[in-house]
C-alpha cells in the first residue's frame, strides 16, 4: 500500500490540472476520503499565498479504481479579497468520479470560543488498537463496542508528513471518510454502505501527526440513505473540523 504522502503527491500537469500517478494492485474501490483529499489539494495549489481551506462540499459520482490514476481539474471561480471559491472534478477514464465546491481564506484575528468540548474521552493508550488494511499510514485506537466499524476513535498519521498546512488539511480530508457513522443503526440485513456525498468545515489548524478524536452520530436513515454528523477534536479537546454525509443505507443481498 503507498503511503498518505504518496497519495497526496500530485503531479502538475498544466494550469489548473493535477494528476495523481499513484495506482496499486487489487482492484479495489477508489477509497473516497482519498480522492476527496487529493481534489482538495489540489485547489488549495491554485490559491494566493496563505488561504487555508474553511469547507468542502463533494459528491461521490461514480466508482473509483486504484489501478487507475486520477486526473484533478481545477475552476478558479473568484478570488475576492478575503475568500478564494473553487470547483474540482476528479476524472478516471475520461468519467468524472467526483466532484467539490471549497473555499479558502486567510486567517484573521478575531473570538476563539468554543460552545461543544469533546469532553471526557478515554486516553489513547487505554483503548485497543483497531487497525484498517486500507490505511497503513494511520494509527487508531478505539473500542469497537461490537461494530464492525468505529463511531468514536483516536487517530494521528504515523507518515512523516512535512510542516504545511494545506497538507495537513487534505490528511484530515482524506481521515473524515474512513467510518461511518450509521453503524448504530445497523442490523436486521441493513448495512451503511458507500458516501453519497460529505461535506467538511475546518475551524481551527490541524496536526494530523498529533492525536486526534473523531466522534460520529447518526441522525435519519429512510429511502436508502442515511445522515449522520461529526466532529474531530485536537487532543486538548477544541474542535478542529465538523463532518456531515450521506452515504448509502439498505438492505444487504443475500448470496
Amino acid at each position: 500500500m503507498p503511503s498518505i504522502v504518496d497519495l497526496l503527491d500530485l503531479e502538475y500537469v498544466e494550469e489548473n490540472i493535477y494528476r495523481c500517478r499513484t495506482v496499486f494492485e487489487g482492484g479495489r474501490r477508489l477509497y473516497g476520503g482519498q480522492v476527496a483529499a487529493q481534489a482538495l489539494l489540489a485547489a488549495g495549489r491554485t490559491v494566493p499565498e496563505g488561504r487555508l481551506p474553511h469547507s468542502l462540499h463533494g459528491y461521490f459520482l461514480r466508482q473509483g479504481s486504484t489501478l487507475r490514476p486520477t486526473l484533478l481539474r481545477v475552476e478558479r471561480d473568484r478570488d475576492g479579497q478575503s475568500f478564494s471559491a473553487r470547483r474540482v472534478v476528479a476524472i478516471q477514464g475520461g468519467d468524472v468520479i467526483f466532484s467539490m465546491s471549497a473555499s479558502f481564506a486567510a486567517p484573521r484575528p478575531g473570538a476563539d470560543v468554543e460552545a461543544d468540548l469533546a469532553g471526557e474521552v478515554p486516553a489513547p493508550d487505554s483503548l485497543p488498537r483497531w487497525t484498517h488494511p486500507y490505511h497503513e499510514s494511520f494509527e487508531f485506537r478505539t473500542d469497537l463496542g461490537g461494530r464492525r466499524l468505529p463511531s468514536r476513535f483516536w487517530f494521528r498519521c504515523t507518515a512523516d508528513l512535512p510542516d504545511d498546512p494545506l497538507l495537513h488539511a487534505a490528511v484530515l480530508a482524506y481521515a473524515s471518510d474512513i467510518s461511518n457513522g450509521l453503524v448504530a443503526f445497523e442490523g436486521n440485513g441493513s448495512q451503511g454502505g458507500p458516501s453519497l456525498d460529505h461535506a467538511l468545515w475546518f475551524h481551527r489548524p490541524a496536526r494530523m501527526g498529533e492525536w486526534t478524536w473523531q466522534d460520529l452520530v447518526p441522525h435519519s436513515a429512510a429511502a436508502g440513505r442515511g445522515l449522520y454528523t461529526g466532529a474531530v477534536y485536537s487532543a486538548a479537546g477544541s474542535r478542529v473540523a465538523s463532518i456531515a454525509q450521506e452515504a448509502l443505507f439498505r438492505e444487504l443481498r443475500a448470496d
